[in-house]
């Protein structure tokens, strides 16, 4: 009987570390509106999905530099990015004075339930997904000055 759990939650993490595209979970926007991710998803160019949290120092510095290069970005591969908050219920209050004080040109939408969090086997932020439609191409976890220059090369080379 152990071995067979150790089997099925072997298998279970495989399948969920294999993920090829984006489960169709809720989220929500700034203004409380429930929505369907693959609904906010452009579904014929690059997206940039980057899952962060009030908290994580980490996290606000990448969209911070992302931020800074985002115009150019776009110009050059009409690339969209979607900030996606997993703050829970305690500091999810946090998310709209933080953001208008960045002035963040970015969709931001909020895992109210971690719902995609945990959908997508999330376990570290920052964590950046990218996208061709509902298509994974990408997944980087935790930030480091420059990082950003290799996200835009690997968008660079899909678009």
């Amino acid at each position: 009987m152990k071995h067979l759990f150790l089997v099925v939650l072997l298998l279970s993490s495989a399948l969920s570390f294999s993920q090829k595209s984006i489960p169709n979970t809720t989220v929500s926007t700034l203004q409380g509106r429930t929505v369907k991710i693959q609904d906010e998803i452009s579904k014929d160019k690059i997206t940039v999905l980057s899952f962060w949290a009030t908290w994580c120092v980490p996290c606000i510095n990448e969209l911070d530099a992302i931020s800074d290069v985002y115009d150019d970005w776009k110009e050059e591969t009409n690339v969209e990015i979607i900030a996606i908050s997993i703050d829970d219920s305690r500091t999810q209050r946090r998310i709209r004075p933080l953001v208008n004080g960045k002035g963040w040109e970015y969709k931001i939408l909020i895992d109210k339930n971690q719902e995609l969090k945990r959908a997508l086997n999330i376990s570290v932020v920052p964590h950046i997904i990218i996208l061709k439609g509902s298509k994974i191409l990408y997944r980087h976890t935790g930030y480091s000055p420059g990082s950003e220059d290799k996200i835009f090369e690997i968008i660079k080379k899909n678009s």
